[in-house]
């Protein structure tokens, strides 16, 4: 009998959480991501809603079909933008868009199902119960990964750490987090980077600089192969080299003249 109305009390609670947020969305930015998209979509509506999608400029159909689930279902949004400005100018439409609703916080993830839907709910309660901060997934890789990516990250994780001067954000490369939308626009509008393929890593590196606490949750990510219609936007060198930029600019910045700032905030979120 308390096992029935346990399980009665969890699915009255999915149901009232699919029935529409008012304060937390989850926003996908998404560029020519093959029929992943509309799965990926789909699979976010079975744990919250609403899920808009922002598409940045794609030419290979993709948004068709979820234009056609906007239609026939009020729980997702589309805005198109007609040219390709990367990841960070899609999420950026959407956050603007979604504080002119009088929304609070955005939940984004990648729209090749990379990202697992199923912890939507608890990144958004963990969210909700610390709403001040930045809900980080720390990803955990299968064996399909890539090792190139794996050693990539490493690094990654080895300079963030540099730049905010100690631990805080466990891999500053993955998306699937869930941002307090009015601080992660404030970070966007400091710097007239953070637009492509960089945004992830910067905009958390900014948010700390800021004062925005982190929090960090382990999530599982997967790589689909070809044959499973994975699409990667990924170029090793090119993407490499706009990395390394990214830490040429704000290492500089932070020894110029932000470290001492810095580490007031850190004191000050130990002690809070």
């Amino acid at each position: 009998m308390l096992k029935r109305r346990s399980i009665a009390r969890r699915e009255r609670r999915r149901r009232a959480t699919i029935a529409g947020d008012a304060t937390h969305l989850v926003l996908i930015p998404t560029y020519n991501a093959g029929p992943l998209l509309e799965a990926t979509v789909r699979d976010a509506l079975r744990y919250w809603s609403p899920v808009w999608v922002v598409v940045d400029g794609s030419d290979d159909g993709s948004e068709r079909a979820v234009l056609s689930l906007a239609e026939r279902d009020p729980r997702v949004r589309v805005i198109v933008r007609s040219t390709n400005g990367g990841k960070g100018a899609a999420v950026e439409e959407g956050l603007r868009l979604a504080l002119a609703a009088g929304f609070t916080h955005v939940l984004t993830m990648d729209s090749d199902g990379q990202h697992p839907a199923s912890y939507i709910p608890k990144f958004m309660r963990v969210s909700r119960e610390q709403p001040q901060a930045m809900i980080l997934g720390r990803p955990v890789f299968g064996p399909e990964a890539p090792l190139e990516r794996l050693y990539g990250r490493k690094v990654s994780v080895g300079f963030a750490r540099l730049e905010i001067l100690g631990a805080g954000i466990d891999d500053p490369l993955f998306g699937f987090r869930v941002y307090p939308a009015k601080p992660l626009l404030d970070a966007l509008e400091s710097t007239r980077f953070a637009r492509g393929f960089d945004f992830d890593p910067e905009v958390a590196v900014r948010m700390v600089w800021n004062g925005v606490p982190t929090v960090n949750v382990p999530a599982p990510c997967r790589y689909f192969a070809r044959t499973e219609g994975g699409v990667s936007h990924y170029h090793y060198v090119r993407d490499n080299l706009k990395m390394l930029w990214l830490h040429l600019r704000l290492l500089p910045e932070l020894t110029l003249w932000r470290w001492r700032r810095v580490l007031r905030i850190r004191q000050q979120l130990r002690l809070s």
